[in-house]
């Protein structure tokens, strides 16, 4: 769980300091390159730490760590959306 608000809280700092309303398809891809990278990152610490210790290997662990990158990308451009939404309420 805190690897997911980990990546809630980067996507809603990389939507909000993105200056001025973005388009939504651009904003899209753009947090899912990022979210990506950041959720393989994510995935393969939340794999080595204590309590997300994975014993399994070979093709359980490949689509153990696929799900998670996904899902850490999918919560990324959550966070994205969020944050640009933030931005274009404060400025007018």
């Amino acid at each position: 769980m805190w690897f997911e608000l980990v990546a809630l809280i980067m996507g809603i700092a990389f939507g909000y300091l993105r200056s001025g309303k973005e388009d939504l398809v651009t904003l899209i891809k753009q947090g899912l390159y990022i979210g990506i990278g950041i959720g393989i990152i994510l995935a393969i610490l939340s794999i080595v730490t204590y309590d997300g210790m994975s014993s399994s290997s070979g093709v359980v662990g490949a689509i153990d760590v696929s799900v998670r990158v996904i899902i850490l990308a999918i919560v990324f451009i959550i966070g994205v959306m969020i944050g640009d939404l933030l931005e274009s309420r404060k400025r007018p």
